[in-house]
């Protein structure tokens, strides 16, 4: 975290020189000592620190000023390395981590004591996941503590799938971005778990609703937003968002008088417009989601009135992409 001197009457700020490397030894020494380090993730880049060290986990809240009212997820290396830190894993959620685990899914689980306060915002369910980037397996393989790790970026502002991205937004807050390329998935993982025998989803992601149905052979809920404390991560109305105004084409684009705008579609331009980008001529959602934040952080640089995007279907990853959209438009609600 930048250092803060005291000169006369007068308090003077220095920030940290950020690196950007592949030394994993190096991000696991910075780990150990206490330190905060961006990780490579398939789904986003994570700020990650000890998991069990309250100053550490602090450091995250500090280089993001995100509320301690907003839990973290913690990161495993194997299942076998998660299990002295809850209560017990439900029937329905191993089926789930057989299916996807190492990967985009982690699940909230009644936790005991070991987990530190601060990770669950004080209530009684830990998130927990096994991230499927070979470079984060292979760091978290090497520690002997788990890592708490939420997206490395400020809080509510675009999610970092390059460490570009994280570099722009935290440069002079954290020491070391371990770079493992750009993140495959590029949505957050989806946030699963169970109250009364039921299989709740409370945060949309990479794997979809379907998917999940598919697996447990039956219909889930959705509790994806919390009006008062969220039980966990990605609940808050407004988040994702750019700096620049963000709008759905179809809701606004009828009173648009600027010729400074930028434009976002999924599979084509159908405005013939000269600002924009498309995630995916060949109309897949999942190559969409992939590219959904770079293509937000690429129009957000470039200074725009505003940014509209096209909505997208309502199925599959499309529900994802959409969640995230509906959360940064929110941002800019009148």
């Amino acid at each position: 975290m930048p250092k803060v001197l005291k000169k006369g009457f007068a308090y003077i700020c220095i920030q940290m020189k950020t690196k950007i490397g592949i030394d994993i030894n190096l991000a696991y020494e910075l780990l150990v000592r206490g330190e905060v380090v961006a990780i490579p993730t398939e789904t986003v880049y994570g700020l990650a620190s000890n998991g069990l060290n309250e100053d550490a986990i602090k450091k995250i809240f500090e280089a993001k000023n995100r509320p301690l009212t907003n839990p973290l997820i913690l990161h495993f290396s194997d299942i076998e390395s998660i299990e002295p830190y809850v209560i017990d894993i439900p029937e329905e959620l191993k089926n789930l981590t057989n299916q996807f685990w190492p990967g985009p899914l982690t699940i909230l689980l009644k936790k005991n004591k070991l987990v530190p306060e601060i990770i669950t915002a004080g209530q009684d369910r830990v998130a927990v996941r096994i991230p499927s980037h070979s470079t984060t397996l292979e760091l978290l393989k090497k520690l002997n503590f788990p890592l708490a790790a939420p997206s490395a970026n400020p809080y509510g502002m675009i999610s970092p799938t390059r460490v570009e991205h994280v570099f722009n937004q935290l440069s002079g807050k954290i020491p070391y971005i371990l770079d493992g390329g750009e993140c495959n998935n590029g949505l957050e993982s989806t946030i699963v778990g169970m109250e009364n025998n039921e299989v709740i989803i409370y945060r949309l992601g990479s794997i979809s609703v379907e998917q999940i149905e598919e697996v447990i052979v039956k219909n889930v809920n959705l509790k994806t937003h919390s009006e008062t404390l969220p039980v966990t991560s990605g609940m808050v109305k407004h988040h994702y968002a750019p700096s620049t105004p963000l709008f759905y084409i179809d809701e606004h684009l009828k009173n648009s008088e600027s010729s400074n705008d930028g434009f976002i579609f999924f599979k084509e331009d159908f405005l013939g417009v000269n600002e924009k980008l498309i995630l995916s001529p060949s109309g897949l959602l999942e190559e969409a989601a992939q590219k959904l934040y770079d293509a937000l952080h690429l129009m957000d640089q470039k200074k725009f009135n505003r940014i509209f995007i096209e909505k997208f279907p309502e199925f599959g990853l499309g529900r994802s992409i959409n969640d995230r959209l509906n959360r940064a438009t929110a941002k800019f609600e009148k």
